[in-house]
């Protein structure tokens, strides 16, 4: 049970905190659609890839789940994609330059400045432009704030990847822009 009493109880993770408050909702639902959607050289699939695992590295269950379940509908894997997110790609080949991107996320979770230039040169080094590792911060940055406004809230989340299937679907296909 979530520390305040929500709205709609049955909402799971943020989608109960953006019911709650819907004027706050909008600004966080708009940013997760640019960081996420928008224009990019990065694709959402690498992008949701970086929202996962950040997720997966501060032990936010709803958003790790979420997020890969995405990154899944986009590569249409099915979901076991969800748990080689979370053992570091064993399974499957991720570029040198999304895996030195996401060496800069996790450096992020930490604090900003353990970005240092040698990780920022190395990803430049496999083909990382100044925008993609920009890109790459703000993700982080932001799903920091993301993991720790649904987990601070104690909100509940689903355990089995199963039941965020259709979630991870509609955000890849529809995007973040509605609830539903």
């Amino acid at each position: 049970m979530a520390h305040i009493k929500l709205k709609d109880e049955e909402l799971p993770g943020i989608e109960g905190l953006l019911d709650y408050r819907p004027e706050t909702a909008k600004p966080l639902r708009d940013l997760a659609e640019t960081l996420l959607r928008g224009p990019s050289s990065l694709s959402s699939y690498e992008r949701e890839i970086i929202a996962a695992s950040v997720s997966y590295w501060n032990g936010c269950h709803f958003c790790h789940t979420s997020h890969a379940a995405a990154a899944a509908a986009y590569r249409n894997s099915g979901l076991d994609f969800i748990e080689d997110i979370k053992a570091g790609f064993v399974e499957t080949e991720v570029s040198d330059k999304l895996r030195t991107l996401l060496h800069i996320a996790r450096r992020v979770l930490w604090n900003g400045k353990n970005v240092t230039a040698r990780f920022v040169e190395a990803a430049r080094h496999h083909g990382a432009t100044d925008m993609e590792i920009h890109d790459t911060i703000l993700i982080a940055s932001a799903f920091c704030m993301y993991n720790r406004y649904v987990d601070g809230l104690a909100t509940w989340a689903p355990g089995p990847n199963e039941a965020y299937e259709a979630m991870g679907e509609r955000m890849a296909y529809v995007g973040y822009g509605v609830s539903g």
